[in-house]
């Protein structure tokens, strides 16, 4: 519960006057366009976020391949193919209606992450598509992305997390499987059900 007499923060000087003022090295390191570590840091990380935002609220969603996946067509402009997934298209479904996205790319073992801002369109040009194929499929869909605003963030956040510290790993068995909890939260779904539609997932692969 939160307490009824919480303060919150309603404008942007009050929450300013509470933290230093940002140094250069933070405030004027955004390019507008990628140069040759933005363009290396994008060729060697395996894993990405993209955030959306729609009618319905905020969206997030990761997305991961082999290090390289995410293609720079150019210094402005990248192309992020899109894999056979659970098939509800939240991201792209929030891009027809609002273009702008955001990106941030990890690279295992490096703990600077690489921030990308700017806009997003769906393409299923096969000749855009065919460089992004894996196990002999392309991807039906894309996203080409119009880069406004890179830069590096500092790695505070997965030093302070130890995200890359093998140390630090769960046992997976303290949690239920994602079968468990999916039978938990999607009401209604019975064992036989999850599973029938379990195979169905694993008959599609991963592209």
């Amino acid at each position: 519960m939160i307490p009824d007499d919480t303060s919150f923060i309603t404008d942007e000087a009050p929450l300013r006057a509470l933290h230093h003022q940002p140094m250069s090295r933070a405030t004027d390191k955004v390019l507008r366009s990628l140069d040759k570590h933005c363009l290396r840091i994008i060729e060697l990380s395996p894993f990405c976020v993209v955030a959306t935002q729609g009618p319905a609220g905020a969206d997030i969603s990761p997305r991961g391949d082999p290090p390289g996946f995410v293609r720079a067509l150019d210094d402005r402009t990248l192309l992020l193919p899109d894999r056979v997934g659970n098939n509800r298209l939240d991201a792209m479904a929030n891009l027809l209606l609002n273009p702008r996205l955001g990106l941030l790319f990890l690279v295992p073992g490096m703990n600077e992450t690489l921030r990308i801002n700017g806009t997003a369109r769906i393409t299923d040009d096969a000749r855009l598509l065919a460089a992004s194929v894996v196990d002999n499929r392309s991807p039906k869909v894309g996203l080409v992305i119009a880069v406004e605003e890179a830069f590096l963030h500092c790695g505070k956040a997965l030093v302070r997390s130890a995200l890359w510290d093998p140390a630090g790993y769960i046992d997976r068995t303290i949690l239920p499987s994602y079968a468990e909890i999916l039978l938990d939260h999607v009401k209604g779904l019975t064992h036989k059900e999850n599973e029938r539609q379990r195979h169905i997932m694993a008959e599609r692969g991963l592209y």
